[in-house]
């Protein structure tokens, strides 16, 4: 679910690919896209849901966002070709925030697939490629930072959600941070503010 304080222009759900299993169970996963008109300008915001049982699986449909999100100024969105209904045609805004449950930890291969590898000398760059972890960035990422506490044993905690930009709202970036005292889900909010 997305919502937003500022007019939702078009929406669509993005269905994410799987693979049968027979067990466990493995529910269809997705990102909502959502065209919001911001007082900065169009913006596309993605609620994601990857698949919690095998990391090839997630690679798979990273790979498959990622072609949708780098792709959507020339396949466009919800609705294209509006004109001829007397519609103006929606924004094409390249950037975009991507933000859910990921189900993986940082520097996994599905983490490194989502916003690239590591460089020994350069360490990990800005590229167009690749979208960018709010809590990395800023540094705010540390191996005891969580946002999951395990129902049974709060105990046991893994990093499994982020917030995502795109590298051109990168230099917007002016806080992220992970709300450790929400209460609600076994899952905690992950949060970040733009200039």
């Amino acid at each position: 679910m997305i919502l937003s304080r500022w007019p939702i222009l078009a929406t669509r759900l993005i269905p994410l690919p799987r693979t049968r299993t027979i067990s466990p169970m493995n529910l269809q996963r997705g990102a909502t896209e959502a065209l919001i008109a911001t007082p900065g300008g169009p913006l596309r915001v993605y609620s994601v849901h990857l698949d919690h049982v095998l990391p090839a699986e997630r690679i798979t449909q990273i790979r498959y966002l990622k072609d949708r999100l780098l792709g959507y100024p020339l396949e466009g969105g919800a609705i294209t070709g509006a004109v001829d209904f007397g519609l103006a045609e929606p924004p094409h805004p390249e950037d975009f925030v991507v933000m859910g449950d990921f189900n993986m930890e940082p520097e996994t291969p599905e983490y490194n697939t989502m916003v690239g590898a590591r460089d020994a000398y350069y360490g990990r760059s800005l590229r167009l490629e690749n979208p960018v972890d709010v809590l990395a960035h800023l540094g705010r990422l540390t191996p005891e930072s969580y946002s999951w506490l395990h129902p049974e044993n709060p105990e046991k905690r893994m990093h499994l959600d982020y917030c995502f930009l795109s590298a051109g709202l990168v230099p917007r970036l002016t806080d992220a941070w992970t709300e450790y005292d929400a209460k609600g889900s076994d899952h905690l909010p992950v949060g970040f503010t733009l200039s």
